[in-house]
């Protein structure tokens, strides 16, 4: 019993310092609707420079001075971001926003080994709870004694700071309400910066609290950062109270998870997520978000087939691409291969996300899936490549099938969480189903057959699928199901009026999306001869999300520009410099603040400016007629 009491207590100890970081989070998307992917690397940073500071000054004045000013330096950094960067694209969509905190992510990761090294940083014990203390033979640190108080009073304190504070009551309406709060006068700039600093100082803070217990280390963002979305959504977006309960409840599971569900423990959290959203879309102490004010349409021209000339163009472009054979050599074929791969990941995300107005979070679980279908079907059952790349897909197909007819009942933030939720469930299953996926180590020996075993043949057999799969795409989205689609996207209630079933459309597109993901898994496993658990964890997710925002996700075809661009670039910087993800991640914000609406959506918006200059040009007469009914 003084074991399992002991367990409980170190589960409440992590629970205050995920608090923390959970609760910052949860306060920034609840005023700013900012998924704010780079939560995690403020965490770090509060960590390292905690580091710096307490190795600096000695005794208890020392140590916890340097924790406190450590979370303050943090937070000013963090309102640098807010007033830099964050401010010049609170307009831009929404996922947009996720593609520059991801790429400021990209960057603090490589700035952290530039400026601390790579190695593990182990920080002093605190001053005053270096001991422990015995419990029935059982030793319990006295620092987590300490953290397990620290949380409710950082709990009450926020409480008291929301509840009896004139800025308070002003941040809670902006969580339900911000156009509201901006029409009755508000100056929404500051307010905003304020609870930017808010937020980043509490997970600075978590993460300062964290060296006397764990190594500091730049990985730490990312393993951070989905545990706090899970806490997020468990406990409700723009609820402190929701986010202490749900801080505790996901620390207990992992604190006892591996002593009751050893087999599921890695997947037991996700569980409970996916069940809780299920039963409760909006989160145990949430609220339901209010309805998105929102016009149909959202691209700057109307959706239209391509012309004769730009089909032409295309076909040339596809032509000039197919003969690359004859001047490159095997590494720019391998390289050209992976690119064409993962076009067809992108535009099936791009697919589900611009037409179908659905952000999954969890794509890559079909591109694993269709993978792992390959590999099963080639190494178990011996058949041949062409019978495995039309049988592998369905194995996402069914997947596919089965979460998105879950995940298609919620919307927003909710739907990309609980999308996360069944991806960690199958990347989980992946790596501890040793008997079948071999766990860690993989399926090896997945190797294209002859005839597509050379570089060039495989290099054309992935282009011209890739090309296929583009073409269909664009055939459903101009089809009758692609306009039944895109009015569930922009008007539920009028689509539905007419005799549209929503949900049944949008599990449709899921199922196609997943689909076409499989059967870029299927070709990416015999492009490297072997599966892993990695083809379908979080960052391959990310990825194909930057791949679909950095070419446009109001446009038709922006992420077979958008993964070409990413992929390349990506691809030669690895090879070219040791901070190649510093670099990425400069070109991402870059690329965020300059073209707003994405690569190709930025061209979109020039060339319609071009016609609609030059046709004014040619007819003022009409041009005038038109000013005068508008």
């Amino acid at each position: 019993m003084a074991f399992y009491v002991v367990q409980f207590l170190t589960g409440l100890a992590s629970a205050a310092s995920l608090f923390l970081v959970a609760s910052g989070l949860s306060i920034i998307f609840g005023v700013t609707r900012i998924v704010n992917f780079a939560h995690g690397a403020f965490y770090m940073l509060g960590a390292y420079v905690a580091f710096t500071l307490t190795e600096r000054f000695s005794g208890a004045f020392g140590f916890w001075g340097g924790i406190v000013v450590a979370a303050l330096v943090v937070a000013a950094i963090g309102v640098l971001v807010e007033m830099v960067l964050l401010r010049r694209i609170y307009h831009s969509p929404e996922l947009f926003q996720l593609l520059a905190t991801f790429g400021l992510t990209l960057m603090v990761e490589d700035l952290v080994v530039l400026i601390w090294g790579p190695d593990d940083l182990v920080g002093r014990r605190a001053p005053g709870f270096k001991g422990a203390i015995d419990f029935f033979g059982q030793n319990i640190p006295s620092y987590d004694l300490f953290l397990i108080v620290l949380g409710p009073v950082v709990l009450g304190v926020l409480w008291l700071l929301f509840q009896r504070t004139r800025w308070g009551v002003l941040v809670r309406a902006a969580t339900q309400d911000r156009d509201m709060v901006a029409a009755l006068g508000v100056n929404q700039k500051w307010l905003f910066t304020s609870v930017f600093a808010l937020g980043v100082f509490l997970a600075a803070l978590g993460g300062a609290l964290q060296i006397p217990r764990d190594a500091v280390n730049h990985a730490m963002d990312l393993r951070v950062i989905v545990e706090v979305f899970v806490v997020v959504v468990i406990g409700g977006l723009g609820s402190i109270i929701g986010a202490f309960v749900a801080a505790v409840l996901v620390s207990e599971l992992n604190a006892f998870g591996i002593l009751i569900f050893p087999k599921i423990s890695i997947i037991l959290v996700f569980l409970v997520m996916a069940v809780v959203l299920i039963v409760r879309p909006w989160g145990l102490f949430g609220k339901p978000e209010a309805p998105a004010r929102r016009t149909p349409g959202l691209t700057v021209n109307p959706w239209r087939p391509l012309t004769a000339n730009e089909r032409l163009a295309a076909i040339a472009v596809l032509i000039v691409a197919a003969a690359l054979p004859f001047v490159a050599g095997n590494y720019l074929l391998t390289v050209g291969s992976e690119i064409a791969i993962f076009v067809i990941f992108a535009v099936s995300l791009h697919f589900l996300m611009s037409v179908g107005g659905l952000a999954s979070f969890g794509h890559a679980a079909y591109f694993g899936l269709g993978a792992y279908g390959v590999a099963l079907l080639a190494k178990m059952a011996g058949l041949p490549m062409i019978v495995c790349l039309l049988l592998g897909p369905l194995l996402g197909l069914v997947g596919a099938a089965v979460f998105g007819f879950f995940a298609v009942q919620l919307s927003g933030v909710y739907f990309a969480m609980l999308t996360l939720a069944f991806a960690q469930i199958v990347w989980s299953i992946a790596f501890q189903w040793v008997s079948v996926t071999g766990g860690d180590n993989g399926i090896l020996g997945v190797w294209p057959e002859k005839w597509a075993a050379s570089p060039s043949h495989f290099y054309w057999l992935s282009l011209g699928i890739a090309a296929l799969a583009v073409v269909i795409l664009r055939i459903i989205v101009f089809s009758p199901f692609g306009f039944a689609l895109r009015a569930t996207r922009d008007s539920p209630l009028r689509s539905e009026a007419v005799g549209i079933n929503g949900k049944r459309i949008q599990w449709t597109a899921f199922v196609i999306a997943g689909t076409v993901a499989g059967l870029a898994g299927a070709l990416f496993a015999y492009l490297k001869g072997s599966v892993f658990p990695d083809n379908m964890g979080i960052s391959l997710s990310v990825d194909a999300l930057v791949m679909v925002l950095l070419g446009g996700v109001e446009t038709v075809s922006g992420a077979v520009v958008g993964a070409i661009v990413y992929k390349a670039l990506s691809i030669w910087l690895v090879s070219q410099t040791d901070l190649s993800k510093l670099v990425l991640g400069g070109f991402v914000v870059l690329i965020v603040v300059a073209f707003p609406k994405g690569i190709v959506g930025t061209l979109e918006a020039f060339m319609h400016r071009r016609r609609k200059s030059s046709s004014s040009a040619s007819s003022p007469l009409l041009t005038s007629r038109i000013e005068s009914a508008e």
